[in-house]
């Protein structure tokens, strides 16, 4: 895997809403990866993300909360 590469763009669906969202290869493999493990479409995790990031106090864009929850799973263990 090449650990440096541009963001990519993807199209995703939020409560019914398409966006686009651009994370790095590593982020959506990763993503992936998590959304695998739990059992739920890469959709319905990101939805649950956003839905997290927009309950903070200082709610980041979608993508850095994409990025900074992966973090903290990988962090906490959870891809061990």
């Amino acid at each position: 895997m090449q650990v440096y590469h541009p963001p990519i763009k993807r199209s995703v669906e939020i409560e019914g809403h398409r966006t686009s969202i651009s994370l790095e290869p590593l982020f959506w493999d990763w993503l992936k990866e998590a959304a695998a493990a739990e059992g739920l479409p890469v959709s319905r995790l990101v939805a649950r993300i956003d839905a997290e990031r927009i309950a903070a106090p200082t709610p980041p864009g979608l993508a850095g909360a994409i990025r900074l929850w992966l973090a903290a799973r990988r962090a906490q263990g959870a891809d061990q």
